[in-house]
């Protein structure tokens, strides 16, 4: 049986001048989402990764949303992060990477995930128009550039198909839901092992 401890779960607030952030987490839950954010599109694409990666997810954020949503979106982002990295703990067991596939009508997305211990985002969401409601598609990349510096993973984002921009970004969060949960989940295959030959990760 591999060693994952369970249920794996962190807390994390993070305050600086523009915003002020709290994440609570649980990587083995059940689903389960409370955001009070301020920024409505994004609490709807949060949910998807509480609900697609089978994650316990609260977030509450303070920000300066009065100038744009940039540094509220970046930040939880960040303290996301901040909070996987946290809760993931030792590595040993898992299966570490994942990846999934995820169609929402016209639009198909793909997502790979390495929990590698080093940070590294690939973006390729050619978004077909700036807006969402009152949401800029700008800062999804903004947001899951801040995760990945501080998950510390190597994240492959593709959106292959779409021409609605609301199907684009739902089926880059499902994936992204589908492709945690899968990478997070122990290997019978590497029970006590680290899953790298470096030994550690």
């Amino acid at each position: 049986m591999a060693t994952v401890t369970t249920p794996r779960s962190a807390s994390v607030e993070r305050t600086t001048l523009e915003t002020s952030i709290s994440v609570d987490l649980c990587l083995d839950g059940s689903g389960q989402a409370e955001f009070d954010t301020g920024v409505p599109f994004l609490e709807h694409m949060l949910d998807q990764i509480a609900r697609h990666g089978m994650i316990d997810l609260k977030i509450i954020a303070k920000g300066d949303l009065h100038i744009d949503g940039h540094h509220t979106v970046e930040d939880i982002g960040i303290t996301l992060g901040q909070a996987f990295y946290k809760a993931v703990g030792e590595k040993t067991g898992l299966a570490r990477y994942g990846h999934a596939y995820v169609p929402l009508d016209e639009a198909l997305s793909r997502v790979v995930v390495d929990f590698s211990g080093r940070p590294g985002l690939v973006w390729e969401v050619p978004f077909t128009r700036g807006m969402i409601g009152s949401f800029d598609v700008d800062l999804f990349v903004e947001f899951f550039q801040g995760f990945v510096n501080h998950a510390l993973v190597t994240l492959h984002v593709d959106n292959l198909k779409g021409h609605n921009a609301h199907h684009q970004a739902e089926t880059v969060f499902k994936a992204f839901g589908r492709a945690v949960r899968m990478a997070l989940t122990a290997d019978p295959a590497m029970a006590g092992i680290t899953p790298s030959t470096k030994g550690t990760l």
